[in-house]
């Protein structure tokens, strides 16, 4: 399931640079997690990324995008083939 940050962002951008799909942005108030490009690190990293380096705990799993290992592995494919594209 992709991430989702929630109502406990601080705005502190820690969690940008280390996104390897680049699904997280600047939202009015708090950051956003493009549920399209993210892939919990999936094809990247053992842990997702973003949860690891977030000071206030604000990145939650996205109730509303469920997606198993296998359907994030299979858009981690996508995501870097759309790039070599």
């Amino acid at each position: 399931m992709a991430l989702i940050i929630n109502e406990l962002c601080i705005a502190c951008d820690v969690c940008l640079a280390p996104c390897p799909n680049k699904a997280i942005s600047a939202g009015e108030d708090i950051f956003y997690i493009d549920p399209d490009l993210c892939t919990e690190c999936v094809g990247h990293h053992a842990v997702s990324q973003c949860v690891k380096v977030c000071p206030v705990r604000a990145i939650k799993p996205d109730p509303a995008h469920v997606e198993s290992k296998e359907q994030l592995q299979a858009k981690y494919e996508r995501l870097q083939a759309q790039k070599a594209a």
